[in-house]
């Protein structure tokens, strides 16, 4: 048996809210989290939004049902959500969706745009928002990682240069199960790697996006 490979033409949505016009001055694009959905999430950054503000909320490309077939018999809910990528394929899927956030940038940022752009991912979010700026095909000034962390297997090398004059800022509930001590420790080793001293911010909540802290951000 071998593995083979095609690859098609393929078309996915993404979620938008805020005009982009002459007179932005901040575009945001916002990843989501292992199994959201961008419609869900998208409407947590609604308080950014103004004349000057536009929010742009890709979507994981592959989607499934949050539930079991069993538990979805018994329950009757069919929710479903997203996931950027699994260990299954790993590197393939990371291309794609690397080639997928790039269509987004090049359909969305106007000729000579000149104002600021923010990253920001949430939780599994956080590894491809990473991944995404190390791309160099987009020109940011600010990354924000909320809840989750730099991917253990970048490019630390090409992360040092290319992080250095940038605003990098760290997030997270001070109640978030999935940020346990050693995960905290990692991050910590990992922006060491990168010779980052990134501004860190907490908040009295969990695994979730707190609005009062994100309106700080603005």
């Amino acid at each position: 048996m071998t593995e083979q490979e095609v690859s098609f033409k393929f078309s996915a949505r993404y979620y938008k809210e805020g005009e982009l016009t002459a007179k932005t001055k901040n575009i945001w694009f916002v990843i989501h989290g292992y199994g959201q959905l961008a419609k869900y999430f998208l409407p947590k950054f609604s308080g950014l939004v103004n004349d000057e503000t536009c929010v742009i909320a890709p979507e994981g490309l592959s989607r499934f049902y949050l539930d079991d077939i069993t538990s979805r018999s018994q329950s009757g809910n069919s929710k479903v959500g997203a996931t950027w990528m699994t260990r299954e394929n790993r590197l393939v899927d990371i291309q794609n969706y690397l080639g997928y956030l790039n269509s987004i940038l090049k359909k969305e940022i106007p000729e000579g745009y000149n104002g600021k752009i923010t990253l920001f991912g949430f939780s599994q979010g956080a590894a491809t928002v990473s991944r995404w700026a190390l791309t160099d095909s987009i020109q940011f000034h600010r990354l924000i990682l909320w809840a989750g962390i730099f991917p253990p297997d970048m490019d630390f090398q090409k992360g040092r240069v290319l992080f250095h004059d940038k605003e990098v800022i760290e997030v997270y509930g001070n109640r978030d199960p999935f940020l346990t001590e050693a995960r905290i420790k990692e991050m910590e080793q990992l922006n060491e790697k990168l010779k980052l001293n990134p501004r860190v911010i907490t908040f009295d909540g969990a695994h979730e996006i707190h609005s009062q802290t994100l309106l700080q951000l603005k």
